[in-house]
């Protein structure tokens, strides 16, 4: 039996077309976003998980949680973030 190979790009492409998948895809999406933004500000910063933590007044399992998506953080908790970050917290309707 041969092995094709298939990309990221085309598996994705492949799942959208699943109703269900999608809308999952897109609901997850606004999260993905804040927790790239928040890796992204942290390493700008030149910030250790433990460092923004401490910051922050909370702990670095608490960072690590976040930026893994394990959990869906609070708009306090990102707003705490953002401060500890020198950065201001942006939410917008589109």
């Amino acid at each position: 039996m041969k092995v094709k190979n298939i990309t990221l790009d085309e598996l994705l492409k492949k799942q959208l077309k699943d109703p269900e998948f999608r809308r999952l895809w897109e609901e997850s999406e606004p999260q993905y976003q804040a927790t790239r933004a928040l890796i992204k500000a942290r390493l700008e910063k030149k910030l250790s998980q433990r460092q923004l933590a401490k910051k922050a007044d909370t702990t670095q399992a608490v960072i690590s949680r976040v930026e893994s998506m394990a959990v869906n953080p609070s708009v306090g908790l990102l707003q705490k973030l953002a401060s500890a970050l020198g950065k201001k917290l942006e939410i917008k309707f589109v």
